[in-house]
């Protein structure tokens, strides 16, 4: 294995097949995973993997090749993923909520070569959507997971069954090659720009900083962790099940939230460990025989990707009897983490703020020429260090605009800093809102809209709502002699994009407001939709 990344802190595994070997040579038969009546330990999480590096090394995927998962949180998710980063491949999870023609983009433009997709899930034949014209010209293979395959593609069994055909040296040889900043997935990320962008993240940058992660929210060995977090989602993956196998506890898949049976599953397994956003932990706060499930195994958990309101901390501690409750900030382009609450933390802190630096991460606030803004002070939040992205896949432009030539990443996001390097969050420079821990970015929803034959323009903002915290509202004007009414769009946009992305209001006006550049003033048209909605 070379050596390219000479400061690369001693004693930490280097890539994440190597965190994979070290944990089943440390813990070999502790469960790993534990989906239903599959469990799985981390002696058996090791061989999985080499298997299925064996059977993608069969299916001809080379060392930085893209594979794709399109699947819910299932314990084939993790094993996929595993086996595609023991292959020397590049992961690249594919959101779930995804209508066909926004995932065959994203395969498309990362070159994906192989997708491993679920069957059918709440209704949809994930496969049928990549059929025919849709289906990329790159991608050659698709393995299908639960479920039977349709003509063209391969089963789950059929596919494992191909790495009897590569020789076991393959992977050992693909192993060797990997390095602390080898690429080991591609995340898309929306953007200003309303085309989601590929997040290139190394393995090293990954197993720094969610070591850190794990130890700040206390993160044990032998917990039993419960991620409902999507497994496309850095939330669920790497501060999820690679958090997890850091620090040797097991993991529980959770495909489809449904607050009875988490409460169930909590009782029956012992749960320890539980993050996710507010909404979350609000329906289990509100769920009326609460207290007849035994959730006293519960002792940390993390929230965040949403406005936390200092009660629901309390409640979480006091109502849900969680002692160790904490916060955290990240997006895709650092990996998922830069700045996280110590457990101590007082419920104003853990809830008005994001915590302060992980170690190796420098943030500051900053004004509009790139200047440091002094302590309390709202400026634009910046970040450098070692878990930075590489830089966005085949886009140097956007990656030039997003990091600086000193290396400081534009988060895009107005924050401050107090006198102890809390960060608190006041601010979303481009207009980005989040529906139930989804980030949503208007300009990428204006552009699915504005392809409805109806409308002739369309600003998106984003809204309160007191179940998900924001939802979108499309504010449109017709074009002449069109009609169109609320259902209608929406009925539309559920076709068309991902259901988080989905107005839940619209409002159609004879013109949206516009500034002095020409440009829509979407405060104006905020403060004018919110009159409406009481």
């Amino acid at each position: 294995m070379s050596d390219r990344v000479p400061d690369y802190p001693a004693g930490l595994p280097r890539t994440l097949p190597e965190a994979i070997r070290r944990a089943a040579a440390q813990w070999p038969a502790r469960e790993a995973i534990v989906d239903s009546d599959t469990r799985i330990s981390y002696a058996d999480l090791a061989g999985h993997s080499v298997r299925i590096a064996r059977s993608l090394i069969a299916l001809g995927v080379g060392a930085g090749d893209r594979v794709a998962i399109w699947a819910p949180n299932i314990a084939e998710w993790i094993l996929a993923a595993c086996g595609i980063h023991a292959a020397g491949a590049i992961l690249v999870p594919v959101n779930t909520r995804m209508k066909g023609t926004e995932a065959a983009d994203m395969l498309a433009r990362s070159g994906t070569r192989v997708l491993v997709s679920i069957g059918k899930f709440l209704g949809h034949d994930y496969p049928a959507m990549l059929a025919g014209e849709m289906r990329p010209a790159c991608l050659e293979h698709i393995v299908v997971v639960r479920g039977a395959p349709t003509a063209g593609n391969l089963g789950w069994q059929d596919f494992l069954a191909l790495g009897d055909a590569a020789p076991a040296a393959s992977v050992a040889e693909r192993l060797a090659h990997l390095a602390p900043d080898s690429v080991a997935d591609l995340l898309f990320t929306s953007g200003t720009t309303g085309r989601p962008k590929g997040v290139m993240c190394t393995h090293g940058a990954t197993i720094r900083a969610f070591t850190a992660w794990s130890g700040a929210v206390e993160l044990r060995a032998g917990d039993r962790y419960l991620i409902i977090n999507p497994f496309f989602h850095s939330f669920g993956y790497k501060a999820g099940w690679v958090a997890a196998f850091l620090r040797g506890a097991t993991v529980y898949p959770y495909a489809v939230f449904d607050v009875d049976a988490v409460l169930a599953l909590i009782q029956r397994e012992h749960i320890n460990f539980l993050p996710g956003p507010p909404t979350l932990f609000l329906s289990m706060l509100a769920h009326p025989a609460l207290a007849s499930f035994d959730i006293s195994s519960l002792t940390g958990a993390v929230t965040g990707a949403s406005v936390v309101p200092p009660i629901l901390i309390r409640r979480m501690r006091e109502e849900l009897g969680i002692d160790h409750v904490t916060t955290a900030y990240g997006l895709t382009e650092c990996g998922g983490c830069a700045t996280v609450c110590d457990p101590g933390d007082d419920a104003e802190t853990v809830a008005n703020t994001c915590g302060h630096a992980l170690p190796g991460t420098e943030v500051r606030c900053v004004d509009a020429n790139n200047r440091p803004v002094p302590v309390g002070t709202a400026g634009e939040v910046v970040l450098r260090g070692y878990h930075v992205m590489r830089g966005y896949f085949q886009d140097d432009a956007a990656t030039r605009k997003a990091i600086d030539a000193d290396g400081w990443l534009h988060t895009g996001d107005v924050g401050v800093l107090d006198a102890r390097g809390y960060l608190r969050i006041t601010d979303r420079l481009k207009d980005m809102f989040i529906v139930g821990g989804f980030n949503c970015y208007p300009a990428e929803i204006e552009r699915m809209l504005s392809e409805h034959p109806a409308i002739a323009q369309v600003a998106v903002i984003g809204v309160p709502d007191v179940r998900m915290g924001e939802v979108g509202c499309a504010c449109v004007v017709l074009r002449p002699g069109a009609s169109l009414d609320e259902a209608g769009l929406i009925a539309w946009s559920r076709e068309h994009m991902a259901n988080y992305k989905v107005p839940r209001h619209v409002r159609v006006l004879p013109a949206l407001p516009m500034g002095a550049t020409a440009k829509v003033d979407k405060r104006a048209l905020a403060a004018q939709v919110r009159a409406t909605l009481g």
